[in-house]
């Protein structure tokens, strides 16, 4: 290691907070003012520790002082110990590494944020996509008189939910990866529950026309993988250079959701579709298959019946 060394406090996830550059060994890490790295934490001793090149081994070594609470790696207290450029260690409250000059550093990561989709302009369409949505929602189930109160109060609760949903993912995007990015966290939300309604419209309309009752009886699951397309977005904004690694989360997610409510279907109905048959009926202007005929429909009824009497004949358990 070949000076300077610069002492950097970490944050718990690992951001620098302060880097300091001393110039000469040894390095005097304390409370005091005659230390050359001075720690403004009450839990760190006057003098606890120094930092100093063993000879013998060609390490740099910290070793503490006889401080009351000790030099801590990896929550194991230690009188001395080597320091690579890695290493991290808890003086009192603080968090901090030694770093020489010479210490290698990675090259830059590949600039994967979209710098277009920053500030107001997508916060703002994040916004409008959620009050189409809420007041949309609203107008399709509203079967009473107009009631003004009613679409504004859809509309505070659409707008404010994703703002406030937004907000927690800006929070957490500050907290792992430096920015809040809180336009974008709403325009992912926005979108989102755009999507998740398009779905469940659409899915609905087409299993009625086409008669694709299991598009009805399973619709769920399209629901499980747009959030959890939701999630991964949100997740990708935060940490960019881990797309891979989040897009197999995300497919983990949407596999574990639709698993626990084919499960959660079998608990409660003893069918894993989420429907019996299809809840849902359109105008009749809205099919396009052929009508069923009479015959057909009976030859189903009679072979529902025989399952029926098959099922009415096993006997519980514990009967």
């Amino acid at each position: 290691m070949n000076g300077p060394w610069f002492i950097e406090t970490l944050a718990r996830n690992g951001d620098v907070l302060h880097r300091q550059q001393v110039n000469v060994l040894p390095i005097r890490i304390g409370r005091a003012y005659d230390n050359d790295c001075i720690l403004d934490d009450d839990y760190v001793a006057p003098r606890h520790a120094v930092v100093d090149v063993d000879h013998d081994h060609g390490k740099l070594m910290l070793h503490d002082l006889g401080s009351r609470n000790g030099v801590v790696k990896r929550g194991k207290r230690l009188p001395s110990l080597a320091l690579t450029g890695n290493t991290v260690v808890r003086i009192g409250h603080t968090s901090l590494r030694v770093r020489a000059a010479d210490f290698p550093v990675p090259a830059e990561l590949l600039d994967r944020t979209m710098h277009g989709w920053e500030g107001a302009l997508p916060g703002i369409a994040g916004m409008l996509l959620a009050a189409i949505v809420a007041l949309g929602t609203t107008w399709l189930f509203d079967t009473r008189h107009f009631q003004p109160t009613l679409y504004l109060q859809a509309l505070a609760a659409g707008v404010g939910g994703a703002v406030a949903w937004g907000g927690a993912w800006a929070f957490v995007n500050r907290l792992f990866g430096r920015h809040a990015r809180l336009g974008r966290h709403i325009f992912i939300i926005g979108s989102g529950a755009a999507a998740l309604v398009a779905w469940e419209l659409a899915s609905n309309a087409v299993a009625y026309a086409f008669g694709f009752e299991a598009l009805a009886r399973y619709g769920s699951h399209g629901l499980i993988a747009l959030a959890a397309s939701i999630v991964y977005f949100h997740m990708a904004t935060v940490k960019p250079q881990l797309r891979l690694r989040l897009r197999w989360l995300g497919l983990l997610l949407a596999v574990v959701g639709s698993g626990l409510m084919l499960i959660a279907n079998v608990q409660r109905s003893g069918r894993a579709a989420d429907e019996l048959y299809m809840s849902v009926v359109l105008p009749p202007s809205m099919r396009a298959s052929p009508d069923q005929g009479v015959d057909a429909y009976i030859d189903q009824v009679e072979a529902m019946k025989e399952k029926v009497d098959r099922e009415r004949a096993i006997k519980p358990e514990n009967d």
